[in-house]
């Protein structure tokens, strides 16, 4: 499992040894790449969104990523 990833599944509460013997640890991988894959989905999108700069296209995409998922913060 990506270190970054395995970091956040830790942080979620989510710890190696439980997924191994649930065996569920790639089903969670896939979860965090299908996630990661839909956010870079919009950054792709917002690339050719008419933004004029990087600064400005970055904080709109972050905003776009953050309500996609429903996350105020």
């Amino acid at each position: 499992m990506n270190e970054r990833i395995e970091k956040l599944f830790n942080e979620a509460g989510f710890h190696k040894p439980e997924m191994e013997s649930l065996g569920i640890e790639h089903k969670f991988e896939k979860f965090a790449e299908l996630i990661i894959l839909d956010c870079v989905d919009v950054c792709m999108k917002n690339q050719f969104s008419g933004v004029e700069n990087y600064n400005n296209g970055a904080v709109s995409s972050a905003e776009f990523i953050k309500e996609r998922f429903g996350i105020d913060k």
